[in-house]
């Protein structure tokens, strides 16, 4: 059984966070006093105790120059006692519909490793972050700046990145539990993480992305096997997204994964003529994630 979790089950969830990431409790007080929610968090229940778990965190994504909500799954683990039966598998599907229900139309992950890569893929998650070879800002060095100014120091971190497409923002809550966290580990080099995105909403985002791009004119047939609702024909033309079974010109038969990375501009050059046109290179970023 799949249930919200509650103030009983919530020292729990907190209990299989430890048990499978093994966390220092100093950091996992900051991330389940601030980013902790019950109402974000799905729990897969088996003989009435919490087995697996993910949670669903509220960020705001620039996406084609427009501010979109988006689903960040955290957390997602499983109790070793407990793996192998599926219930990651019923979670993620899970949180698809559920954020559907909140439309929020994107959703994106960190995975540990190449494996979880290999986990998520089936999922209709893509690779549409690269990791970063260069360092960020220094936190530290920003704060030096802003002497007992927080806000004013959480101004100038918003500029480095309010203006950039296809990248995570954070609100002034979240850069405070940022420093609290860099804080607690020394300020250590930061640097852009490696992710993966999924589409909830294959309208929505071809909307947006039409509205910003009207000189654009394409179809394409979506193939979405734990969404059906994204499973259509999609018209761009004249900043404008339309369902209809015609096929338009310059049609494209694409799998949910494939369109992620159009969509977010992940490494489009390399594709072949007419996408790479079609769909701008961009440069997605995500960072400072309390990872």
């Amino acid at each position: 059984m799949i249930k919200y979790a509650d103030n009983t089950i919530a020292p729990q969830v907190r209990h299989m966070w430890k048990t499978v990431f093994g966390d220092p409790d100093a950091y996992m007080d900051i991330y389940f006093r601030d980013k902790y929610r019950n109402e974000n968090t799905l729990v897969y229940i088996e003989n009435g105790k919490p087995a697996a778990s993910l949670q669903m965190l509220p960020y705001m994504f620039t996406f084609c120059e427009k501010e979109i909500p988006i689903a960040y799954i955290s957390g997602a683990c499983t109790l070793p006692a407990y793996r192998g039966k599926g219930y990651m598998s019923a979670l993620l599907k899970q949180s698809f519909q559920e954020m559907r229900k909140r439309n929020i139309p994107l959703t994106l992950l960190v995975p540990q490793d190449a494996g979880l890569m290999e986990f998520y893929a089936p999922f209709g998650f893509a690779q549409a972050f690269d990791a970063g070879t260069e360092e960020l800002p220094s936190l530290k060095e920003l704060l030096a700046r802003h002497p007992d100014d927080l806000y004013g120091a959480y101004c100038e971190f918003d500029a480095w990145f309010r203006q950039k497409d296809m990248t995570v923002q954070k609100s002034f809550d979240d850069f405070c539990s940022i420093v609290e966290e860099a804080a607690l580990f020394g300020f250590p080099p930061k640097r852009n993480l490696m992710g993966m995105a999924r589409i909830i909403d294959a309208e929505t985002l071809l909307s947006v992305f039409a509205q910003r791009y009207e000189d654009k004119i394409f179809s394409l047939s979506v193939k979405d096997s734990l969404l059906p609702e994204n499973e259509d024909t999609f018209v761009v033309q004249g900043g404008e997204c339309k369902r209809q079974h015609k096929e338009g010109d310059f049609h494209f038969h694409v799998p949910i994964g494939e369109l992620v990375q159009l969509l977010l501009g992940y490494h489009t050059s390399r594709k072949d003529e007419p996408l790479r046109t079609l769909f701008p290179e961009k440069s997605p970023q995500m960072n400072f994630m309390l990872e």
